[in-house]
């Protein structure tokens, strides 16, 4: 493995982390209507520092073979739309904007593991568990729109 390629990518996953430390949810996500199955907030940052080290290490895979701009492409992508809905959702508090952000973050993943997938495949298994949990936050960011129509974006 090549690690300076490997800390490029874990440096953009830290990038997109740092959007949490950025717009922490705080008591107004508190307030909000959640279904029961959401999960506990300590889960959040470990779940997603498993995932950011899978996804740069995947990518990582990836980048050194011929013939990745496809999934290069959408790895970019992904990494950029998981940077945007923490803003989006929590900073500007647009629920409706955010599960619009997470509907594209979900395709893009889809399409990182499906490109990484064809490239080399333990790569492409390393996006299983991005693909189940942005699904999952995808349910969750839609059920919480629905539950809170009324929800004031912030000023």
């Amino acid at each position: 493995m090549d690690w300076s390629v490997f800390i490029l990518f874990l440096a953009a996953c830290c990038a997109a982390a740092a959007t949490g430390s950025m717009f922490p949810p705080g008591r107004w996500y508190r307030d909000l209507s959640k279904p029961d199955w959401t999960p506990p907030n300590w889960l959040f940052p470990i779940a997603w520092t498993l995932l950011y080290l899978g996804s740069a290490y995947a990518a990582t895979r990836i980048a050194v073979m011929e013939n990745n701009a496809h999934a290069m492409g959408f790895w970019a992508m992904q990494i950029a739309l998981n940077t945007l809905w923490t803003p989006v959702f929590f900073g500007l508090r647009r629920l409706k904007a955010g599960a619009v952000v997470i509907a594209m973050l979900w395709g893009a993943v889809v399409g990182t593991m499906v490109s990484f997938f064809m490239m080399d495949w333990i790569a492409g298994l390393l996006f299983v568990p991005y693909v189940i949990w942005v699904s999952y936050a995808g349910v969750l960011n839609l059920s919480i729109v629905l539950r809170n129509p009324n929800t004031v974006p912030a000023a």
